[in-house]
């Protein structure tokens, strides 16, 4: 089985993190896809005061995905040494699951700071990468490495930031969140 993993905050999963996850998985590029809820990027440490905690950005995850058959939820990287890199999660993965064939999915944004991440020669050499357009990130495909495909998605200009900044100014009105996850944030004025 081909499991796309999309890792990230989710600070808070949004919609256009779903449309992604069905997209790909729609057009056959994986079979089913895992947000992988991080406990907080290395590479964005400065963003750590603004992150909900694990089990509350998991919740909100899991009340996105439901319904939604092949979108899972996983807190596997929260359960393994800390800072969280990558290339351990998708090592301890291809150990826990030997059967599956697990595809790192990036934004683009990622991908132009790819070489930073640790060992990134060593992902690349186990895992294909599947790269997603993001708003100011230019990707050559035709200069991509063999195992990196850029995909063919719409530009979805929907991020966690803009939100949490919007209810912080009192002017967001849901859109862009599942019901679910808004009426949750709402009740328990998160990001206030």
């Amino acid at each position: 089985m081909k499991i796309g993993i999309f890792g990230g905050s989710f600070n808070p999963i949004h919609l256009g993190h779903l449309q992604l996850g069905q997209q790909l998985c729609r057009q056959g590029e994986v079979d089913a896809l895992w947000f992988m809820v991080s406990p907080l990027n290395p590479l964005k440490q400065e963003t750590a005061s603004e992150l909900l905690p694990d089990e509350v950005r998991l919740h909100l995850a899991r009340l996105a995905v439901r319904g939604r058959a092949r979108l899972h939820v996983s807190d596997f990287e929260m359960h393994l040494p800390r800072p969280s890199y990558m290339v351990n999660t998708l090592e301890q993965l291809r150990l826990a699951w030997p059967e599956h064939e697990f595809l790192l999915v990036i934004g683009a944004d990622n991908w132009l700071r790819f070489p930073q991440w640790k060992d990134s020669d060593e992902i690349l050499r186990h895992h294909r990468l599947l790269v997603y357009p993001r708003p100011g990130s230019d990707v050559d495909a035709n200069l991509l490495p063999d195992g990196v495909k850029m995909l063919a998605t719409p530009l979805l200009d929907i991020s966690s930031t803009h939100i949490r900044q919007s209810i912080r100014q009192g002017n967001y009105d849901g859109q862009g969140l599942t019901p679910a996850v808004w009426k949750e944030i709402k009740q328990k004025r998160y990001y206030l």
